[in-house]
């Protein structure tokens, strides 16, 4: 019988690859940002009409000091989550992630699906010639060796069957295409078409970013589980992210293996606005095993980046049975305007 004997939950913008002194930098893509959602009501804003009505004091948070201590903090978390993973030695690491047009277009977008081929292609993030500095500094976070990355097939499909006799509608993937491109949008918060023109497909970033920051390119099999928590209208709600994180467990326990088993929720917390009411509302449910109040968790507030904290609650559901240490929590205001993000890092064991 197999066993989850460790959980993680991990941020994983290309801020905690970047130093420090080049965050401010990186703030400057947030003026052009489409995805700048409200805290009141979920609308979609601009960069200066956040500026407009933004705390003064924010202000005061974009010093050098303030953002290296910040940048520190990150790197000793990461730290931490790499050594539990070496310590609890799992066999096989299921990445809880979701897809930011990687695998997925308008042409077919399932809320959760399993990828369970025998391995995930990861090539270095291409870099364009009019990309920032601080876009180049950051994207060796995402992968910098070329690899094929073996995937637990076996427990992938069990994953599926599984889930479906639990009632879940998985959608199933075995291999990538050679080359994919597409549309998402216009709908809802998404205002205008986002499009991406074909392009060599490869592992989404959810997953690069564990094998090379947490894994630290040390490979262990994995079972990338998307979750479309980014776009309308087939969004998860929290509620059913946290049966399907417990669902998992269950499966995972039949599984007729005496393998080891960790599950990771890549993503979040809140960005691209900072929002420590939710971050905390968030996590505080979770270490209390709370499914009402994760269940209450208001949607508009699970957009954009933030929606990105789904993930980490399906982590949780699946690791219920274990002690979650919120390891560390960094809010960067990285902006006047309060744009920036909510850092987590999480263990369960």
């Amino acid at each position: 019988m197999a066993e989850i004997v460790l959980g993680l939950g991990t941020s994983h913008s290309p801020m905690l690859s970047l130093p420090g002194e080049m965050w401010g930098e990186y703030a400057a893509r947030d003026k052009g940002n489409p995805m700048l959602l409200s805290l009141d009501d979920g609308r979609v804003v601009t960069y200066d009409e956040l500026l407009a009505s933004a705390d003064p004091a924010i202000s005061q948070r974009q010093t050098q000091e303030i953002f290296q201590a910040q940048y520190e903090a990150c790197q000793k978390a990461i730290t931490a989550l790499e050594e539990a993973m070496i310590e609890a030695d799992p066999d096989v690491v299921v990445i809880v992630g979701d897809d930011q047009e990687e695998l997925f277009f308008d042409d077919n977008m399932p809320m959760f699906s399993i990828y369970w081929g025998e391995t995930m292609h990861l090539t270095p993030r291409g870099i364009g010639d009019n990309a920032s500095p601080a876009t180049k500094a950051s994207m060796w976070g995402y992968g910098d060796v070329e690899m094929d990355v073996p995937v637990d097939a076996d427990l992938g499909l069990h994953l599926i069957n599984g889930l479906i006799e639990q009632d879940f509608d998985i959608a199933h993937a075995r291999y990538m295409n050679h080359e994919a491109g597409g549309t998402v949008g216009p709908l809802g918060y998404v205002e205008k078409p986002i499009v991406t023109a074909p392009r060599h497909q490869a592992m989404p970033h959810a997953y690069a970013y564990v094998v090379k920051r947490i894994m630290n390119n040390q490979i262990r099999p994995i079972v990338p589980v998307t979750q479309n928590t980014f776009y309308p209208p087939n969004q998860p709600s929290p509620k059913r992210c946290y049966d399907l994180g417990k669902s998992m467990a269950n499966v995972i326990k039949d599984w007729d293996s005496d393998k080891k088993v960790a599950v990771v929720g890549s993503g979040g917390l809140s960005h691209f606005l900072v929002d420590e009411e939710i971050d905390q509302q968030a996590l505080n449910a979770m270490k209390a095993r709370d499914d009402a109040a994760l269940a209450a968790l208001p949607r508009y507030r699970l957009n954009s980046g933030s929606s990105e904290i789904l993930n980490w609650i399906t982590a949780a559901g699946a690791c219920r049975h274990l002690e979650m240490d919120v390891v560390d929590y960094v809010p960067v205001y990285r902006s006047p305007a309060g744009t920036g993000g909510g850092w987590g890092f999480a263990v369960w064991r």
